[in-house]
């Protein structure tokens, strides 16, 4: 066997994969476990690239959150919460609560902030979420281009859910805090802990329903209200793979909050490279493992997109329907159907034995020599036609029709049937 060419890692770039000696369909990702691999590794720089401009919507938020940590931080130290201790007569007769209501009012401004700042952030969210599904879905993309167009697309929806989700922190963050200064005067302080613990569990549940909206925003068109109420069904239904796939997205996030050095230094340099675009990754490779289970079957929408099917008789359209029943291979068929059946033997055809034949035309001719042309045609004509009625119920010709009617009908019969059975997408979940 002779040696291999070696090729630079430019002409391997050029090429693709599908021109190497090593590649094989086999080889290509047949879940969704392999294609979130198979795009980590293959579309790096492409996922980078998105990372960066979607961090850029974030800048804004970002720098409320840092503005928020000075400024607690400066009140930590020269607020007189302390004062006096230690010394006698406090400077301040009465500082009980102080600090619950300093940061009761700080945070008033900081989360209305928050939810100013998120609406920005919800501009590259919906660009790199559409650049995001468009590699699952294994579509060409251009990053630039495909970023302005998804957030022409999907800016509302993206919108809506970040909306929704900061209000949720904004009501919490108010209620827990009042819930803190009541504490502190020992006022119902059971039943305020309680409250702050249900705030704490809104603000999760109203998480993961924000991303459903995101990913069901991105994909389907629908409307308001609808859109969050199919999110709830979503999150609901799938609660425990929701929760730990919310998780495991949220890993570089969760890093830079655990206060350990080394750890926080790596999620914030994931989250500068690639966090983000790991994140929108993760989420939307889920979502769409989640589309193609309970919704995309039940409308007739295509599923398994971007995934190799090693079942070359497997057709994905609206389930795991069998390749014939689709309406392109029943068309195909018919058309094999229509070029396979001859004229020359479905009919009877008379043969060249009877002694007619066609006028020959005299070098000089008239208009009597024209008549008798066309009348000898015409004579053929018909004893063609009348060999062909008198022979038409010939056994031979009988079941050679036979046969090609029963196919037809059959097939008529399919499309019938594909069109009883069809559902048309509701309109809260038409497909982009």
């Amino acid at each position: 066997m002779a040696d291999r060419e070696r090729k630079g890692w430019v002409a391997r770039w050029l090429e693709g994969k599908e021109r190497s000696e090593d590649y094989a369909r086999s080889t290509l990702p047949s879940n969704r476990w392999q294609l979130f691999w198979d795009i980590m590794k293959g579309r790096f720089g492409r996922l980078m690239l998105v990372n960066l401009l979607t961090l850029v919507t974030f800048v804004p938020l970002i720098l409320v959150y840092i503005w928020r940590l000075m400024v607690v931080s400066a009140q930590n130290i020269i607020g007189p919460f302390g004062s006096g201790l230690g010394v006698g007569y406090p400077v301040i007769p009465d500082v009980v609560g102080m600090a619950q209501w300093t940061a009761f009012q700080n945070d008033l401004l900081f989360f209305a902030l928050f939810i100013a700042g998120g609406l920005i952030a919800a501009v590259g969210i919906s660009g790199g979420m559409y650049i995001i599904r468009n590699l699952i879905w294994t579509e060409g993309i251009f990053v630039a281009n495909d970023f302005v167009r998804g957030i022409r697309r999907n800016f509302w929806n993206v919108a809506e859910a970040v909306f929704l989700f900061t209000l949720t922190l904004f009501v919490a963050q108010t209620m827990g805090n009042l819930a803190n200064w009541c504490i502190a005067l020992d006022i119902a302080p059971t039943w305020m802990l309680v409250s702050k613990i249900v705030g704490y569990v809104l603000v999760a549940l109203m998480g993961l329903i924000a991303l459903w909206m995101i990913s069901l925003g991105i994909n389907y068109k629908q409307g308001p209200w609808a859109l969050f109420r199919n999110a709830v069904v979503m999150g609901v239904g799938t609660l425990p793979q929701t929760v730990f796939f919310a998780f495991l997205a949220a890993i570089p996030v969760l890093l830079m909050f655990t206060g350990i050095g080394f750890l926080v230094a790596i999620g914030i340099i994931v989250m500068l490279l690639f966090g983000l675009s790991y994140i929108m990754l993760v989420w939307m490779d889920y979502s769409q493992w989640a589309f193609d289970k309970f919704v995309n079957p039940n409308i007739g929408v295509k599923t398994g997109r971007g995934l190799y099917s090693r079942d070359p008789k497997e057709d994905k359209i609206g389930g795991s329907a069998p390749a014939e029943s689709s309406a392109a291979m029943r068309e195909y068929r018919r058309m094999i159907l229509a070029q396979g059946k001859s004229q020359l033997v479905s009919r009877p055809i008379k043969p060249l034995d009877d002694g007619l034949e066609v006028y020959q035309l005299p070098d000089s001719f008239s208009r009597d020599d024209l008549r008798r042309l066309k009348e000898s045609k015409d004579a053929i004509d018909e004893d063609v036609k009348a060999y062909a009625e008198e022979h038409k119920d010939d056994e031979q010709y009988v079941e050679y029709n036979k046969q090609f009617e029963e196919l037809e009908r059959a097939l008529d019969d399919g499309d019938d049937k594909k069109k009883k059975k069809l559902k048309k997408a509701p309109k809260m979940l038409n497909k982009r």
